[in-house]
């Protein structure tokens, strides 16, 4: 069936619909990854976004059993310009038309992806509704949109997953990490349990208290939405710190951190969305490819300089990728460690948090071991 995508902007594409008839909108983002679109379909983040592929042809790894990053697909809309039916991976239980039907999200083929994603890259990031009525009344469901900046998407994704989640690795536990979960990613979970973590997942409205209560640290996850839109959240934050329980902030909870650190943060023109992200880490000097998923920034001239420093830069428009507390061991990083999909440059970062547990766990020793000398 032919349906639009309408933007507010009053630019129209058409497409050819498939799955669920009815109109739906959101704001319209592009990813520029070639593959993982499993996971960046079922990514919490993305909740209330449409999405755009710009690979020029989808699917042809069909759905997979166990490659999901939660419980659902989050994204209002999808949109691609080749869409192919049949799937050529062997563990492939399904294909992806099916899997976004089974979902209830339209899916919108043969468009013009490539003038799509221009136009979003020169207007900049906008509402737009997937439909098949008359373009003139898309354009002005589109722009009726509340926009995203005014939508609590944390709250539709958060306190979905088990409240505990046990170390994978082959050593054992030698850590309790609390997670406060503003829509973390299953591949971030399974990365700290094959570490060693033994995690609680909490939702995102827990109090600190609870979060801190008996951990070796806190790691603040990633999520969808604006960050200003939850000052409780950056208070939560505020009061771990506070409490001294190291911290690793990832996307969504490196934003957080910024503000919980006295800074701001911005709306980017039209986001970060892709694998292949270059970020240098200001330490190393090294250069790191990463996964990333995000349509805010934290300015550096917004931070004061005696509370965070800036750890890591994008390569592409130098944004703030990284940060970390002068004070208090708490540090972030605005892209995907846990890459999924994308590569694993940035998985450093998990370590990094280990290593800053066991340097807390190390010092209580010490002023344990001279207290009781």
């Amino acid at each position: 069936m032919r349906a639009f995508l309408a933007l507010e902007t009053g630019r129209v594409f058409s497409g050819r619909l498939l799955g669920p008839l009815p109109t739906t909108g959101g704001e319209v983002v592009f990813h520029t990854g070639m593959t993982g679109y499993q996971e960046i379909l079922t990514d919490p983040s993305y909740a209330g976004q449409i999405v755009v592929f710009t690979t020029a042809h989808l699917g042809n790894t069909g759905w997979q059993a166990g490659e999901d990053e939660s419980d659902r697909i989050h994204p209002a809309g999808v949109v691609v310009r080749d869409l192919c039916r049949r799937s050529y991976h062997a563990r492939s239980g399904g294909d992806l038309a099916d899997a976004l039907a089974d979902a209830g999200v339209p899916l919108l083929t043969d468009v013009d992806t490539r003038a799509l994603t221009m136009a979003i890259r020169e207007e900049g990031t906008c509402r737009g509704v997937i439909g098949v009525g008359e373009p003139a009344e898309l354009i002005v469901r589109a722009r009726s949109l509340a926009p995203m900046a005014q939508c609590d998407w944390i709250g539709t994704v958060t306190g979905n997953r088990p409240g505990r989640l046990p170390a994978s690795a082959a050593g054992g536990c030698p850590y309790t990490v609390s997670v406060l979960d503003c829509g973390a990613k299953g591949s971030i979970l399974k990365r700290l349990a094959a570490l060693g973590c033994d995690l609680r997942i909490h939702a995102a409205d827990t109090l600190a208290a609870e979060v801190a209560d008996g951990v070796d640290g806190v790691v603040v996850s990633n999520g969808p939405g604006d960050p200003a839109s939850r000052p409780d959240l950056v208070e939560t934050v505020r009061q771990l710190l506070d409490r001294g329980v190291p911290l690793f902030g990832i996307c969504l909870g490196h934003q957080l951190l910024a503000r919980a650190l006295g800074g701001q943060t911005e709306r980017l023109p039209f986001g970060h969305h892709g694998a292949n992200h270059p970020v240098q880490d200001l330490t190393t000097g090294r250069v790191l490819i990463t996964s990333q998923n995000h349509n805010y920034h934290v300015p550096p001239d917004s931070l004061d300089p005696t509370r965070a420093r800036v750890t890591h830069l994008s390569l592409n428009d130098g944004s703030v990728e990284g940060l970390a507390s002068v004070r208090l061991g708490a540090f972030s990083v605005q892209f995907h460690p846990e890459a999924a999909p994308g590569p694993h440059d940035g998985a450093g970062e998990f370590d990094r948090f280990i290593a800053l547990m066991a340097g807390r766990r190390a010092a209580r020793k010490e002023v344990a071991r001279e207290a009781t000398g």
